[in-house]
């Protein structure tokens, strides 16, 4: 046995030897919960009926875990603005996995260093959709008071509580 051998199969064998005794790779993936049309036209449902039980109209928005629009709707009456404000914040809870009113508040506090934040609309209405621990997507309604609006979208959001 040559010199090279004698040092080099020892060692391709104690590398072989973990990646055999490893776990098959799909045991180690993540499984995890995804918002489809159904349920999110459900939760956007719940919502509009909030809505029109205080006499409001709004825009809301529902978004995927990854911030994507999955549905969204638009209330007869409601402002032009409040359609790409409604997709800000549904995109802004699931994105940062925080509702909007964390950094609203963090805002009024003072700290405008949310302001830098990529992608962040800090006003009230945007609300985590979450299945247990997880957060799976975004509900963002916009066309009332900020208050009123986060009341709507956590109507919608609560459906998953139920």
């Amino acid at each position: 046995m040559s010199r090279l051998t004698y040092w080099l199969a020892p060692l391709l064998l104690a590398l072989a030897i973990p990646a055999a005794a490893a776990p098959p790779l799909k045991t180690q993936l993540s499984q995890r919960t995804v918002l489809n049309l159904a349920a999110a036209e459900r939760i956007a449902a719940a919502a509009a009926a909030k809505a029109r039980a205080d006499g409001l109209n709004v825009a809301i928005a529902i978004v995927d875990e990854a911030g994507r629009l999955l549905h969204f709707q638009r209330m007869d009456g409601t402002p032009n603005s409040s359609v790409e404000v409604a997709i800000g914040k549904a995109v802004h809870a699931a994105n940062y996995r925080r509702d909007t009113a964390f950094h609203q508040k963090l805002l009024g506090d003072g700290n405008a260093v949310v302001l830098g934040l990529p992608g962040i609309t800090p006003i009230e209405g945007g609300v985590r959709l979450r299945l247990g621990e997880q957060v799976i997507g975004g509900i963002g309604v916009s066309g009332a008071q900020a208050a009123q609006d986060g009341a709507i979208a956590q109507a919608g959001a609560d459906l998953l509580h139920d």
